[in-house]
């Protein structure tokens, strides 16, 4: 069953790619796997799937222990605590959710010489939304220039979480003004190009792509509904 929905998620991620004419595999496929079991992750793996993403940092130690021999691309997507930062910047490929510079910093510090630079998106609350995390709009070309100076990080793009819509040109326009201000940042000679975009879920995946998203984020449509 999770093979089968793989394919039908892939598939429709090519069909946006060709709908809006991003070229094709410009968008990656992430496999949100939190609250699900070890044996997912490796249904899904054997299908072919490489990038999973984890909110919770505990939950995700246990999985990587158990999937040890398998060549997994582990991305870190929910809200960092303090205290979790070491863990996270030891056993993580990407982190998608950060959004200050004290978790930037921390992150910085904690991440093991004899490992890459650790990849990261900037959250942007792009709704302005109370109940979600991630930097303001305006404040991102400051925080963008602030991490960006990070020996042990590799700024890579941002994500973001909009409120939800129904409305297709509504979908859309939250990911317009966000790229809009990414556009400004890559035009800039002191700032690295900004090449992941981490947005779009199962709601506005077609709007997502549309404005320019290179990894959608997916769970329920692949491994059922949450534990």
């Amino acid at each position: 069953m999770i093979a089968n929905r793989l394919q039908q998620v892939l598939s429709e991620i090519r069909q946006a790619e060709l709908a809006y004419q991003r070229p094709t595999h410009s968008v990656q496929l992430l496999a949100v796997s939190k609250t699900k079991p070890a044996s997912d992750i490796a249904q899904a793996y054997q299908a072919g799937q490489r990038h999973f993403g984890e909110n919770y940092c505990q939950e995700a130690l246990a999985k990587q222990q158990q999937l040890g021999a398998f060549d997994i691309c582990w991305h870190f997507i929910g809200p960092i605590q303090s205290n979790k930062t070491k863990p996270i910047a030891q056993h993580f490929d990407w982190v998608h959710s950060v959004e200050n510079m004290k978790i930037a910093k921390r992150l910085s510090e904690q991440r093991p010489e004899h490992l890459p630079p650790l990849n990261i998106c900037l959250q942007v609350n792009i709704s302005d939304e109370d109940s979600k995390s991630g930097t303001a709009l305006a404040e991102l070309p400051d925080l963008c220039r602030q991490v960006a100076s990070l020996p042990r990080l590799a700024l890579r793009g941002v994500m973001a979480i909009p409120s939800p819509e129904d409305d297709f040109a509504k979908q859309r326009w939250p990911y317009q003004q966000l790229m809009e201000v990414v556009r400004t940042l890559n035009d800039s000679a002191d700032m690295p190009d900004l090449d992941t975009f981490s947005f779009g879920m199962s709601g506005d995946l077609h709007a997502a792509i549309a404005e320019g998203s290179t990894l959608v984020r997916i769970g329920t449509a692949l491994f059922g509904s949450r534990s």
